[in-house]
């Protein structure tokens, strides 16, 4: 069962930001992930939302994902990426057909 990992993103500096991702995709892609969407919020319908920009990342599956996140390549990332934004990570499994 695919994994989808959605990242709530407000970048607060934009050249950290770039850095960390050059360093972020490789990781993604070494765990079986791809990205699937990286914009802008649009609009936000009901509730609050403080964050500007989201991404979605599928994995095979949910251990796929753990191994991404968990991995030392990806942990060395996180200090970079600290500095460049804030940022809430979350993961859902894909609902059965």
């Amino acid at each position: 069962m695919s994994a989808f990992v959605i990242v709530h993103v407000t970048v607060n500096d934009p050249e950290k930001m770039k850095a960390y991702g050059q360093g972020a995709q490789p990781t993604v892609v070494a765990h079986g992930g791809e990205f699937i969407l990286r914009g802008k919020v649009a609009d936000v319908f009901q509730g609050e939302h403080p964050y500007k920009q989201a991404v979605v990342i599928k994995f095979p599956d949910q251990a796929a994902a753990k191994g991404w996140y968990n991995s030392p390549e990806y942990q060395a990332l996180i200090p970079n990426r600290n500095e460049a934004a804030d940022m809430l990570f979350i993961s859902f499994d894909e609902p059965p057909a």
